[in-house]
């Protein structure tokens, strides 16, 4: 394991800069929002603030504050932070972050998580964090060659466990760090105590008669996956069949790979009008420069062509599981995330909940958008677990 620290050459940022400069702009249908996209008013100031306002040596010197490392996996060169907490009995805890998203989503919720005491928290909730980037996806990328889909990112994680020598441990994760988490549980169950997840999702079974009784807020529930299903899920479609083809313009133009990603920060979030009515909008360009810098949307991209099934109409069908752990688990519902999960299904997805939480705001990205939530979340699973 090697000592990692972001330092990007100017040449870089200075060539982004330029990029950003002399960005040719598309048209647009007048008065249709967000309807259709990214409006191209709302693009074009946030585009002004990354080259002029947003200060990456900034953030970069914020990141390098933490403790970062690379260590070469199965082939892939996997970047993780290892922040220690001061408190001698913390509980390790590995969370995975999912798509479009990198460690940073995480970085706000680092120091309560590992060092309660110094946040006005009970030192007894500590944790040793480990914050692994999936291969292909930021410092973890590129990856350059086939095979890593989430089953094989999941047995990464036990080895990078092993290797940090934790033999009992907590996992958490949202998006494809649920999926991945959930199939660590599997592949490590002798080793993981527990599993926390948010972005949960419950497909309808296909017994109608299951349907029959269900309540009004369910019934929005499963309209709300409809929705995600015909409007909000193109990306899925597209990068489980084709992510090479998309690749080529978010690699050569910045401003297609913040539209790409900040489509996701406004649609998936608990906002209103703009993805900074949900997260700090400094955090989000942090995320979407690693994305830029490392030159990553075609390698994180990989991950869905690798891992769902293109011959199922119902394409994302392969994530609803179940998963038959052995582990307790813990849910947290947010209510602007994407999808929402019916508690009555959930069981038939994870067999062993034993802590489930709704809440009244957030969205898919809990640890950027209501960090507090989710770090109160994360702490009193892990106190559950000790009554187990």
């Amino acid at each position: 394991m090697q000592p990692f620290r972001i330092d990007i050459p100017k040449a870089e940022l200075d060539d982004l800069y330029r990029r950003l400069e002399n960005t040719r702009w598309p048209d647009e249908v007048p008065g249709s929002g967000w309807s259709r996209g990214v409006p191209v008013g709302y693009l074009k100031e946030l585009a002004e603030y990354w080259r002029t306002g947003f200060d990456w040596r900034a953030m970069e010197a914020r990141i390098n504050e933490l403790p970062q490392f690379t260590t070469e996996i199965d082939g892939a060169n996997v970047h993780f932070l290892h922040v220690t907490s001061p408190e001698p009995d913390a509980k390790p805890l590995l969370i995975t972050h999912g798509w479009p998203s990198t460690f940073v989503e995480f970085l706000d919720v680092v120091g309560p998580l590992t060092d309660p005491r110094a946040h006005g928290g009970d030192p007894a909730d500590a944790f040793h964090l480990v914050i692994p980037t999936i291969p292909g996806f930021g410092f973890s990328g590129p990856v350059r060659e086939a095979g890593w889909d989430h089953y094989r990112v999941a047995r990464a994680w036990k080895e990078l466990m092993a290797r940090l020598g934790y033999d009992r441990y907590v996992v958490q994760g949202g998006d494809w760090g649920m999926m991945v988490s959930l199939e660590l549980c599997l592949a490590d169950a002798e080793h993981v105590a527990g599993v926390h997840v948010n972005s949960l999702v419950t497909f309808p079974p296909q017994d109608p008669a299951e349907l029959a009784d269900l309540g009004e807020a369910e019934i929005q529930r499963l309209g709300k996956l409809m929705h995600f299903d015909l409007e909000l899920s193109a990306h899925l479609k597209l990068l489980a069949t084709r992510p090479q083809t998309v690749a080529y313009g978010l690699t050569d133009s910045p401003v297609g790979q913040l539209a790409w990603i900040m489509e996701k920060y406004r649609e998936w979030t608990d906002s209103d009008q703009v993805p900074e009515d949900a997260i700090d909008r400094d955090l989000m360009l942090a995320n979407v420069s690693v994305f830029w810098l490392t030159a990553t949307a075609a390698s994180s991209a990989q991950l869905y062509y690798e891992s769902l099934d293109r011959t199922n109409p119902n394409i994302a069908a392969r994530l609803g599981g179940p998963w038959e752990l052995t582990m307790p688990a813990g849910v947290a519902v947010f209510p602007h995330d994407a999808a929402l999960p019916l508690r009555r299904f959930a069981d038939q997805v994870l067999p062993t909940i034993t802590h489930w939480s709704e809440f009244d705001r957030g969205g898919h990205f809990p640890a950027m958008e209501e960090p507090d939530l989710f770090v109160a979340d994360v702490r009193a699973f892990a106190r559950s677990l000790e009554k187990n």
